[in-house]
């Protein structure tokens, strides 16, 4: 097999789990209440399709046949297990589903199903975030492991107990309809989280699913407000992607090629923003900063003190040391560096920043732009130490460089 058609193998296996992994998985809980089934069967899809693509050829449509794949490869597991009356009886249903089979509502969505069963309040939030990355969106358990900072043997743990207590305590597998307004925001709370563990690792296929979960949930509440907000959110965010990195380095927004930011997603985050408010929430003022980036034709023309003033009324709504940050972060681009480190300081006096790398980064970056560099070295030396991954310290040790060289 030439590494040409390899490629196109890969390619077209990788586009369709990215179309319809989600869809088959939940259709599958669905059908036979097996969560660990529906994720198998769809693992052993995909290694099907590696053996049988290259020797055959890639289908006409590469999803079908991992839909196919997957719930001809169910009931085989279904029958052989010779379990009791019921699990036969799902092996029926099964069989009965057709390939096209869909719900057109969104009340109807597996997929939606599945997010909200995951993101039930009978759950920990560390097992609703956890469990939706694991199955939901794909994660393995052990990348969910190294996010929560434990082992992929404790994770897997967590999440059989959460996937227990959904079967034990009868959790139901639907989207709610009497207390929906209430499940919405811890839903809310968790496809967030997903869209940000994907773009801080840059594994793009989490942000994408958060953003396709995200549409869902705008479809069935067209008129909540930080469902759409934080649909606009993830997409001004998103849209930065391609120019966030360069040759595997991180760069900061203030350096970044705005020629690469995607218009599209730029535009449809601004459009949704476009419309009369009836609570404003923590997305909604979060959006409205992301679009304040996105929109400024360049980093000089940025509108700092509208962004200072929207961190302001972020503080009242939703206080968080973080917030507090980049808060001082603004107020230094504003007002001038010294204002911001009085900013800074007054933020990085609560106990929860002790020992916080982007303390130390922010402190050096604003100290350098008041022109105070040995000071701005010091901290960045600091923040160093304190860097979480190799890409952020090669960044740090970057702009060090650059204020040696200066």
């Amino acid at each position: 097999m030439s590494e040409g058609a390899a490629d196109e193998v890969a390619r077209a296996l990788a586009d369709a789990l990215a179309e319809q992994r989600l869809r088959i998985v939940a259709s599958l809980i669905r059908t036979t209440g097996d969560w660990d089934l529906a994720e198998d069967v769809v693992s052993d899809a995909a290694e099907r399709a590696l053996l049988t693509w290259p020797r055959d050829g890639v289908p006409a449509n590469p999803a079908a046949w991992l839909t196919a794949t997957a719930r001809r490869r169910a009931i085989d597991v279904l029958r052989r297990a010779q379990v009791e009356r019921g699990k036969l009886a799902e092996v029926a249903v099964i069989e009965e589903l057709s390939d096209d089979y869909t719900d057109p509502s969104p009340m109807g969505d597996d997929r939606l199903r599945l997010v909200f069963t995951c993101c039930h309040p009978a759950l920990a939030l560390e097992a609703r975030v956890a469990l939706t990355l694991k199955v939901v969106s794909g994660l393995s358990t052990e990348a969910i492991g190294r996010a929560f900072l434990t082992s992929e043997a404790t994770m897997g743990q967590r999440l059989l107990r959460a996937k227990n207590k959904i079967t034990h305590a009868g959790i139901p597998y639907r989207v709610p309809t009497d207390d929906l307004a209430e499940r919405v925001d811890g839903v809310l709370a968790v496809v967030y989280l997903v869209f940000t563990e994907g773009y801080a690792t840059s594994a793009r296929s989490l942000a994408d699913e958060a953003i396709r979960l995200g549409r869902l949930l705008v479809m069935l509440l067209p008129d909540s407000d930080e469902t759409r907000a934080l649909l606009a959110l993830m997409l001004l965010q998103h849209a930065r992607r391609d120019a966030r990195e360069v040759d595997g380095e991180r760069v900061t927004l203030e350096h970044q090629d705005r020629s690469r930011w995607h218009r599209d997603e730029i535009d449809e985050g601004a459009a949704l923003l476009r419309h009369r408010w009836t609570v404003r929430g923590p997305y909604g003022v979060q959006a409205d900063i992301a679009a304040a980036h996105a929109t400024a034709p360049s980093a000089a023309e940025t509108d700092w003190p509208a962004i200072v003033a929207l961190y302001d009324e972020l503080l009242d709504i939703a206080p968080s040391p973080v917030i507090a940050l980049n808060r001082a972060v603004a107020v230094g681009m504003s007002d001038g560096a010294l204002a911001g480190l009085a900013a800074l300081e007054s933020a990085a006096e609560d106990s929860r920043l002790a020992g916080h790398y982007l303390v130390a980064a922010a402190r050096g970056d604003l100290l350098s732009r008041a022109g105070l560099h040995e000071e701005a070295l010091i901290a960045l030396e600091q923040a160093i130490e304190l860097a979480p991954t190799e890409q952020e310290r090669r960044q740090l040790e970057q702009r060090a460089a650059e204020l040696r060289g200066s």
